[in-house]
């Protein structure tokens, strides 16, 4: 029987955090009934499984959730670039009637679909791709040929360029370029440019306060000249690294990473690349990892922790494959040698500006493993208060910002140097991720936070994260600049970055994980004859040493009515945008106060789709625009999040999440607001297995609450961080023994990490579905198993049903009632919708 349609043995609610009640009296609606954004996802995936995506305007774009392949005919795939609105709104009174942002989400690296062309390499030689002279956006597809071809007519500001002698061709009777064919900047809207000198990475200035002294000062002019990227890897060698076995699983892994094991792991490190190892605690101690060197590898200790300085560059940067042995016996002995240490501070920020110091003048990538609050050295930091006592007070949105702004002068400085930081967190008490975080937000780093580090349970998610980390796409040195075309520009920009003076976006690293967000208003009346354009360039330096600009070119339609606007309004990147502007104000508004915002927000997009789409329905009516359907639900999850949940989370969780969060490409950011459930035991006898084709068809997935679950289910949940399989306690024996391989419910061991290997159908079933999301995405998550009523699991998976009542929130079911009460009374009494005098906030629901 179908867990839709099924209506015996329905669970209760398992324990969960509280949720917040609905104050009057409740609709009569069928939760059957509400709109789910399960039938959405799985419409757009059955209609792009088997055709591909034209990019040209004038088609809905496929679901970020969707596997799709794209076809560049000039306008960019939305794998890289997202509108929330395909059609943009003429002028600015249409776009405040609509409501809905101008807002695109940009990933510039994002991983293709393996059936897709690769992003197209132009050689530009030493003359550099051609560029307006007046805006200096680069030639592109909708550009329009002049004075047959010595001139082009940029398509963003309007003016005409002479084309250079070397890049002329005669023009066809359209009007076109004979060889527009042959050169992809002119028939694709994403390429890479290989660039001359002149974009090389300039040497920042001096700055008032240096973190390091140099023996050898390094440059601040100039151009760099393009190297591969090194890694610099600074291990905490405190009591409380080595206590928790966080030393030894890092350095094990990092070695895994470099030179594979002898059986199935192959090596992930870029070739071309060097390493450096640098661990701390009350001082920095610096190894010679050169090839030359016999025996263990010397090390060079720095005590001075307030001014740092580098000691020796010699044998400080090595080749894996040159110098194993060295490497080798490091990563092996630095367990051992601190195992009995009594050191119990450590200088994190002394050792972020060693690296630094180590990576001027070429930039590169730090990867830190810190397990100890920096109370001493550069940046220290002094323990964190009760920080319970500050929430719902005007001090609680300082728990969501440095408390030293000396975070902020490591960030900036690594950002303008092109170094990008990393963090492995595996800490036992709070570590301030509010304050350190600050240097891998502002540098386009990662946190990974693995609180209560736990060797055994910890170390296959970590490993595989540092490996993701290692091989995915990245980039260094980045800067980022948006240009549009007359009538709009830039608004806001989102994301983990350090917005330079001149408005670039600096990057020391970029990678596939990795989006930003940006809004756009309006300057003037659009002209609805002609496409609006936006022009994304990344300006940046390969892993292998070579300096590119990656450009992306979106044409879109003007429209002058809002159902053409809503037509095309597209839910991912409109949720993208909204979460992230919600994230960006925990640092100047109270959490109450963006909840409110929120859900203003909510009901003012669909209070405008009413008044200006369907005014003749009644007012008793929820009526509902296609393409956001569900975007109360969307609205409602962004409060259940661990940044935005009403109570009982830490200030560190709290401040991770944010981080990670303001980083999500839109397919991420969807699946972790509305987590991915499946009900494992109601698969059917060919899904998830390989056809005649070697294809593998995935199962349909359900709904995120307990109303459809059953007390003889076994569901997984997938928030992308978190996998949590729950077990019903009527669960029949030979389901437990095809998945788990026991038949009673009190013998599975809770504390397993995976899946066991088994020959029955469920089990390669299941494998199969979880081996293909870890390939989407690259890396394992953490892995939960939770028995009904027996488990303290459960209570994490229940906070991840996020349409039932729980998280300090309303139900789904509750919050469509309080929105559609709103829409209603603004309609029958015409009240205004938005806050201040008169606004929903001050009417007594």
């Amino acid at each position: 029987m179908s867990y839709a349609l099924s209506t015996r043995a329905h669970i209760p609610q398992p324990p969960h955090s509280a949720g917040m009640p609905y104050k009057g009296l409740r609709a009569a609606i069928d939760p059957n009934q509400i709109p789910s954004p399960i039938d959405t996802i799985e419409a757009d995936r059955e209609q792009w499984e088997d055709q591909q995506y034209m990019t040209l305007p004038g088609k809905h774009p496929p679901l970020s959730t969707t596997d799709f392949v794209a076809i560049d005919q000039g306008n960019t795939s939305p794998r890289y670039v997202r509108m929330s609105t395909w059609n943009v709104p003429s002028t600015s009174r249409l776009a405040s009637d609509c409501e809905i942002p101008i807002a695109a989400v940009i990933q510039p690296f994002a991983d293709q679909d393996p059936r897709e062309e690769p992003i197209p390499l132009v050689e530009t030689g030493s003359f550099g791709p051609p560029r307006c002279a007046r805006c200096r956006a680069y030639v592109n597809p909708w550009c329009q040929w002049v004075a047959s071809g010595s001139r082009w007519k940029c398509n963003l500001c309007g003016n005409e360029t002479e084309v250079a002698p070397e890049y002329y061709c005669n023009l066809d009777a359209n009007l076109l370029r004979l060889d527009y064919l042959q050169r992809p900047e002119l028939s694709k809207g994403t390429v890479d440019f290989a660039v001359p000198e002149e974009y090389w990475a300039p040497n920042p200035p001096p700055h008032i306060r240096p973190l390091y002294y140099s023996v050898v000062p390094p440059s601040t002019t100039g151009l760099r000249k393009p190297q591969p990227m090194d890694y610099v890897f600074v291990f905490d060698v405190s009591q409380e690294a080595v206590r928790s076995g966080f030393l030894k699983v890092a350095c094990a892994t990092l070695l895994e990473a470099l030179f594979g094991d002898d059986e199935s792991i192959p090596p992930c490190f870029p070739p071309p690349s060097r390493i450096a190892v640098l661990a701390f605690d009350r001082t920095l101690q610096f190894y010679n990892l050169s090839s030359e060197v016999v025996g263990q590898p010397p090390m060079l200790v720095v005590p001075d922790i307030e001014d740092v300085f580098l000691p020796s560059t010699a044998g400080l940067f090595v080749n894996p494959a040159e110098s194993k042995d060295a490497i080798v016996d490091l990563l092996t002995t630095l367990p051992i040698r601190h195992e009995h240490t009594l050191e119990t501070e450590a200088a994190l920020g002394s050792a972020l500006a060693a690296s630094l110091a180590a990576l001027a003048g070429r930039g590169g990538q730090v990867v830190t493993f810190a397990a100890t609050l920096p109370t001493i050295g550069v940046g220290a930091l002094q323990p964190l208060v009760d920080e319970s006592t500050l929430y719902g007070t005007e001090k609680e949105r300082t728990l969501f910002m440095p408390r030293e702004e000396t975070w902020r002068d490591i960030g900036e400085q690594c950002a303008a140097e092109g170094v990008g930081v990393s963090m492995f967190l595996g800490m036992s008490r709070p570590i301030d991720v509010g304050s350190i975080g600050v240097v891998p937000t502002m540098t386009g780093g990662d946190i990974f936070f693995h609180p209560k580090f736990d060797a055994f349970r910890d170390a296959i998610v970590l490993s595989s994260q540092l490996k993701r980390l290692i091989s995915r796409t990245t980039a260094y040195s980045c800067s980022m600049r948006i240009r549009t075309s007359n009538g709009l520009r830039v608004a806001n920009q989102y994301g983990n970055f350090y917005e330079s003076p001149a408005a670039d976006l600096e990057f020391g690293t970029m990678d596939a994980d990795k989006a930003i967000c940006v809004s756009f208003e309006h300057t003037r009346m659009l002209d609805d004859r002609q496409y609006a354009f936006i022009q994304a360039a990344m300006l940046y330096t390969t892993v292998s040493g070579e300096r590119r600009v990656r450009v992306f070119n979106v044409a879109l339609r003007v429209v002058t009515l809002a159902g053409n606007v809503f037509q095309y309004a597209d839910m991912d990147a409109t949720v993208s945008y909204l979460v992230r502007d919600a994230i960006s104000k925990m640092s100047s508004q109270k959490i109450s106060q963006i909840h409110d915002m929120l859900t203003e927000k909510c009901a003012l997009v669909l209070y405008a789709y009413r008044k200006f789409c369907a005014a003749s329905a009644a007012p008793t009516q929820l009526i509902l625009p296609e393409a956001f359907r569900t975007l109360p639900l969307y609205i409602l999850c962004m409060m259940k999040t661990k940044p935005l949940k009403g109570r009982n989370v830490t200030a560190d969780v709290r401040n991770y999440y944010a981080h990670k969060i303001m980083a999500m490409g839109a397919r991420n950011i969807m699946y972790h607001l509305y987590p991915r459930m499946l009900a494992v035991h109601d698969l059917n006898d060919v899904i998830a297995l390989p056809d005649e084709n070697g294809k593998i068809d995935m199962p349909s997935l359900m709904r995120d609450s307990h109303l459809f679950m059953e007390s003889h289910g076994v569901y997984i949940i997938d928030n992308e961080d978190l996998v949590v399989m729950w077990i019903g306690g009527a669960t029949s024996p030979q389901v437990l023994k095809d998945l788990l391989d026991v038949d009673d419910i009190m013998q599975i061991d809770p504390h397993i990490l995976y899946l066991p290997h088994l020959p029955t159908r469920l089990s390669t079933q299941v494998r199969n579905v979880l081996a293909q999301r870890f390939a989407q995405r690259g890396y394992i998550p953490r892995f939960m198993l939770a028995r009904q009523n027996l488990d303290a699991a459960e209570i994490e998976f229940s906070d991840m049903l996020v349409e039932d009542q729980n998280n300090a929130a309303m139900s789904y079911l509750d919050y469509l009632c309080l929105v559609h009460k709103q829409i209603h009374t603004a309609l029958t009494t015409g009240a205004s919708l938005s806050s201040g005098h008169g606004g929903f906030r001050s009417m007594p629901w």
